[in-house]
């Protein structure tokens, strides 16, 4: 039975949707919880919302990192907030993985400085698992890194070449690179540099592909610097929010598209839950010793849930040894 470690009063509707997400997943999942949070302020919330606090350990703190608060605090003034002190129970190996709904660079902060990076590895990547009509894209950097070097994003590809055959079952993933043209010439020196490195790796890579291409499902990993890739990943959510709109304005506006609208409305339900983030959880920092997962500000119970799914899956999957073993490999 895996531990997860949850940062209880992490995110915009904690504790009371972190507690609810902890219950559920204790039921479908069977995993074991560790409760990061003011110890009588949980226990009251699960008392007036009737959750069942069986199968958590809570330990307690009762500070908390604002999502103002500056990143690096996280290692310094903010080390015993419910974060900080989720990441040392962590690094201790007093867990199995880790789940907050808190600061995102905070979180990068103390998984990187605290838990640490997996020796060979320059920077964590935030990887975020996209829909495409066949299945899911994994796209990283999705915004931890804003700058980035060559021999970072080729980092990048490995991190995510493993992840997505052990936790997606991928048996050869197919790499791509961001780029503003799928020629091996396109794109600034970054991306000419990182081309000509990615083509001497082992990995399988396909070359660069465009924005226009990664919704279609043109690779199983997209390769990018967190600022590009962040720009992708909201833009992608965005269009997706628009889309739906239109489609119920259109379906709306007249007697017919509106009886039609009830014969497509379950379609139109399941189409809807493959773009909710709350169905996938979160968000795992990929090149750290341990599973860290990086829920949305406002999840809700079930994105919870889903992101201890997550953290129970990733910790089973044995990237993190898969990826150590790569990286002797690429310094040998």
């Amino acid at each position: 039975m895996k531990n997860i470690i949850v940062d209880a009063f992490g995110g915009d509707h904690a504790p009371l949707c972190n507690l609810q997400g902890a219950a559920d997943a204790i039921k479908e999942f069977g995993v074991a919880v560790t409760l990061v949070g003011d110890e009588q302020k949980i226990k009251d919330c699960a008392k007036e919302n009737g959750i069942s606090l069986e199968g958590m350990t809570i330990v307690h703190t009762e500070e908390v990192m604002g999502m103002h608060d500056t990143p690096t605090e996280i290692v310094k003034s903010k080390r015993n907030t419910s974060m900080g002190v989720a990441l040392d129970l962590l690094a201790k190996g007093e867990g199995d993985g880790l789940v907050s709904a808190g600061s995102t660079g905070a979180l990068l902060t103390g998984a990187t400085l605290i838990v640490k990076r997996i020796k060979g590895i320059k920077r964590p990547a935030l990887a975020t698992m996209v829909p495409t009509p066949d299945g899911h894209y994994l796209l990283l950097d999705s915004g931890a890194n804003a700058e980035c070097r060559p021999e970072m994003l080729v980092d990048f590809a490995l991190l995510g070449n493993e992840y997505m055959k052990r936790v997606a079952g991928i048996e050869n993933p197919r790499i791509g690179l961001l780029n503003v043209g799928t020629e091996d010439t396109k794109g600034d020196a970054l991306r000419q540099e990182t081309y000509g490195l990615l083509k001497e790796s082992d990995l399988n890579f396909i070359g660069n592909v465009e924005a226009r291409d990664v919704p279609s499902g043109v690779c199983d990993v997209v390769v990018a610097d967190g600022f590009s890739g962040n720009v992708v990943l909201k833009l992608t959510e965005g269009v997706a929010s628009t889309m739906f709109r239109l489609i119920k304005k259109t379906l709306m506006s007249k007697l017919k598209t509106k009886l039609a609208a009830l014969l497509i409305k379950k379609d139109l339900g399941g189409l809807k839950s493959m773009m909710d983030y709350a169905e996938v959880g979160g968000a795992p920092f990929i090149g750290v010793r341990a599973p860290v997962i990086k829920a949305h500000g406002s999840s809700n119970a079930k994105a919870i849930k889903n992101a201890i799914r997550q953290a129970a899956k990733f910790a089973q999957s044995g990237v993190i040894e898969a990826v150590g073993q790569a990286v002797g490999k690429k310094e040998a």
